[in-house]
């Protein structure tokens, strides 16, 4: 393979996202050779890279999930307190992988499973904006107004969410139910859109990424993506 930065390698192996894997090698924690570094470095596989001591390696073999993540599980490879991670589910398999994106820790749903950091940087870079659908269940009614508050855009303290899509929206006694399509992904951002219209969210589950929808897969399971698959959310492996 042909000299590349460092900080693109350690994404590439699946160790951090760039920016992340900049931050440590800021913190001397990346060694090239047996020497730390904390500036820019090409480098390759004949390199000796390590972070934390540990021998890091592009894979050669590259894996894509679609997992069904349960609620009261984090989006994470690891949690100090001991909390249930996605990488639980995934002890069987040899190679590591790491989710893409996040998907909060009381919400369930659809979140993809990889060891291709071009994979996961292409779908969390904001110029692709894949649309992601949620099933909402929540306290309140969703009127005409509402819907069209939330499909404009919603202050949510720090940011004003872009353009969203409401529909097959149905109230009945007080509750209803919906979904709603952004392209987006903020911290808890769907459950904050709602809190400001006064409707509180009390179940979320993300049901699809761009053209691939979980379908019967069951909480806690997990499904190899198809190539047809990968190719409708725009991404190709040069």
């Amino acid at each position: 393979m042909e000299k590349i930065r460092l900080q693109k390698y350690l994404a590439n192996a699946g160790v951090a996202s760039r920016r992340k894997a900049e931050e440590l090698i800021a913190k001397g924690v990346v060694s090239v050779n047996g020497k730390i570094v904390n500036e820019v470095v090409l480098v390759d596989d004949n390199d000796d890279i390590r972070v934390n001591n540990k021998p890091i390696k592009i894979q050669d073999k590259f894996l894509y999930y679609a997992f069904n993540k349960p609620e009261m599980v984090i989006t994470s490879m690891s949690d100090q307190f001991g909390r249930k991670t996605v990488s639980d589910f995934f002890n069987k398999i040899e190679e590591r992988v790491y989710p893409v994106g996040r998907l909060d820790y009381d919400s369930s749903g659809l979140i993809f499973m990889t060891n291709d950091g071009d994979f996961a940087n292409y779908l969390m870079h904001p110029k692709n904006q894949v649309t992601k659908t949620y099933s909402v269940y929540a306290k309140g009614s969703i009127t005409s107004d509402i819907k069209k508050t939330l499909e404009e855009g919603v202050d949510i303290g720090d940011y004003v969410t872009d353009k969203a899509e409401v529909f097959d929206i149905e109230n009945n006694e007080g509750r209803c139910t919906a979904f709603i399509s952004i392209k987006e992904g903020k911290n808890r951002q769907i459950r904050k859109m709602f809190e400001v219209v006064g409707i509180k969210v009390y179940m979320l589950q993300r049901v699809s990424i761009g053209q691939i929808s979980l379908g019967d897969l069951k909480k806690g399971r997990y499904r190899s993506l198809t190539a047809k698959e990968l190719e409708t959310l725009g991404y190709c492996k040069k």
